[in-house]
């Protein structure tokens, strides 16, 4: 059915490439993705950090921040809007709702992209269908390369060791259920375009991993010793 209002796309005045060429770096979507407790944030942060300290433009969109505010859950939004509204565009964990938290995430970091931001998506995001839905949505709207998938790559007894939040420990107890890794699956990605062993190596090393693959695609400059 089609929407009774008419919807089109609006090119701004300033494009992507004016934006890019201005900056002297291209925009793209870094997502990372691995379990809970694998270090994707910290490593998405490590390399905002390096990439601030050298005028780059980035951002980091953290899964936990935007259960805060745009994906966040029914309880959440029930302190401030009606019952019915909240349980319509609430997000939880079911398979459903994360498919739908991962799509909006595509599409806000899309606008991030297109504005020529490195972007730093840091996100369980277990099924491939849904990464997979997100390249397609950056490459449609802007140009192939644009979705980097970084598989954050540590072992379970690893994540399970760190527990920043406890939630291993709840999904073992059962007080916990769909717990990615434990009683619903983690589909690793088949081709990324990195695979970093977080439970062997730092996240400095790691990070530097990142920043010289984005050098080598032409998306950063190369630094002076580069």
């Amino acid at each position: 059915m089609n929407d009774p209002v008419q919807v089109v796309w609006h090119d701004q005045s300033v494009g992507r490439a004016q934006r890019e060429s201005r900056q002297a770096h291209q925009g793209c979507l870094i997502w990372l993705t691995g379990l809970s407790g694998c270090g994707k944030s910290t490593i998405a942060n490590t390399v905002d950090h390096r990439l601030f300290e050298r005028g780059i433009r980035s951002f980091v969109l953290d899964g936990d921040n935007l259960r805060h505010g745009l994906n966040a859950s029914p309880a959440r939004l029930a302190e401030h809007h009606a019952a019915q509204f909240a349980q319509r565009f609430g997000l939880g964990f079911s398979a459903e709702d994360r498919e739908e938290n991962i799509r909006r995430i595509g599409a806000v970091a899309q606008l991030f992209v297109s504005a020529g931001i490195v972007t730093l998506a840091a996100f369980v995001s277990p099924y491939r269908r849904d990464r997979d839905a997100v390249r397609a949505h950056l490459e449609q709207w802007g140009r192939r390369g644009d979705f980097i998938e970084i598989h954050v790559d540590a072992p379970l007894d690893v994540c399970e060791a760190r527990d920043p939040k406890g939630l291993y420990r709840q999904a073992r107890d059962g007080k916990l259920r769909g717990f990615t890794g434990i009683d619903d699956p983690y589909e690793p990605p088949l081709q990324p375009e990195l695979v970093l062993h977080s439970g062997v190596e730092t996240p400095a090393a790691l990070a530097d991993k990142v920043i010289a693959y984005l050098e080598r695609q032409g998306i950063l400059p190369l630094t002076a010793n580069g």
